[in-house]
């Protein structure tokens, strides 16, 4: 049995009670039943999954994942595979969108090279846990192979453990890869089955043409590779990507070890979405950050069943809408844990 087989019969269903405890501590707060909203929804879920009345979310952290992507060769992309390692190097230096927005919510990012091609060396703050120089020309062939799909996949799981031994309230998924929302949107398609025009949208800002083209790449790839949706770990290795499979074991890790996820965007969501399909209850712990500009986000999010907490136009990655939206779940939880109740006020009901 591998670790992934291994974290997943670790996965249990959020306990109904504690979500029901959570709430009824809300409805005796000083307020109208109900009238904090979704920040009483993040602070009773982030209760139920951390198994606790007072969670502490203090400890937020932000992982983003990198990798290479070899459907970059065909040109689905308005920007070369180099530019992959140079935002590595601008997130180390802490001068990236999910670093400022990391800093502004108090959270550390914590970059993972999984899957660049480049030599970082000695980076200074680099989590190196590379698996292959990027993933290989899904519309040639399989991206991955099912071991380095496992490898990758390994890592985030380990990342989540490590989370748990320090006493990390909230974790965040971000990630940087020129040419990955080629694999997302055939992520999703493969899964689904809606086609994949209705998926597909400009990435990094390409033109009506240039779109045109990364449709039928992706059609190509899907034809070619022909991925099973029934399993979704065929689907992620034929058409994903070493930093989409590193979320999903993120996402994974985190279930099995009672820690809510705030899973960012398109990207992210496609690893989150081979985790729930791997195992439904995974759903339970996660936090859908934003609903991204990306146009096949949307179904991403819908065949998870998580609303999004945030509408904000973004189409960055990186982790910067999860950055975002940890500043609102930490808020639903400090009203759980510091408003005071009816009782400690002197307020009549």
């Amino acid at each position: 049995m591998n670790i992934v087989q291994t974290t997943l019969t670790r996965i249990k269903p959020v306990n109904p009670e504690l979500l029901a405890q959570a709430q009824a501590r809300l409805d005796n707060k000083t307020k109208p039943l109900g009238s904090l909203g979704r920040l009483e929804e993040f602070a009773r879920r982030v209760a139920a999954i951390s198994g606790t009345m007072t969670p502490d979310v203090s400890k937020k952290v932000v992982f983003t994942f990198a990798g290479d992507h070899g459907i970059v060769e065909e040109g689905v992309s308005l920007f070369p595979k180099e530019v992959t390692p140079q935002m590595v190097f601008n997130f180390l230096a802490g001068g990236a969108g999910v670093n400022v927005l990391a800093r502004h919510v108090g959270a550390e990012v914590r970059v993972v090279d999984v899957g660049v091609d480049f030599d970082f060396e000695n980076a200074a703050g680099m989590i190196h846990r590379k698996v292959a120089r990027g993933s290989r020309n899904f519309a040639k062939g399989p991206a991955m192979t099912r071991d380095e799909t496992l490898a990758a996949m390994q890592v985030g799981i380990e990342l989540a453990e490590q989370c748990k031994t320090e006493g990390i309230g909230l974790v965040g998924t971000g990630e940087m890869g020129i040419g990955n929302t080629s694999p997302s949107s055939a992520i999703i398609a493969a899964i689904s089955g809606i086609a994949v025009r209705d998926l597909t949208h400009r990435g990094t800002g390409i033109n009506d043409a240039a779109l045109e083209h990364k449709i039928r790449v992706i059609e190509q790839g899907l034809a070619l590779n022909r991925p099973d949706p029934a399993d979704p770990l065929d689907v992620l290795a034929k058409v994903g990507g070493l930093e989409i499979a590193a979320i999903a074991g993120l996402v994974l890790g985190c279930a099995a070890n009672s820690i809510p996820v705030v899973v960012d965007g398109f990207i992210s969501t496609a690893g989150a979405l081979i985790a729930s399909e791997l195992h439904p209850y995974v759903r339970d712990y996660i936090f859908a950050a934003h609903q991204s500009v990306e146009i096949g986000h949307r179904f991403m999010l819908e065949r998870i069943g998580t609303r999004p907490i945030l509408d904000l136009d973004l189409r960055l990655g990186e982790g910067t809408g999860a950055a975002l939206a940890m500043g609102l779940i930490e808020a639903g939880v400090k009203v759980l844990n510091e408003m005071a109740t009816f009782e400690q006020a002197g307020v009549s009901r």
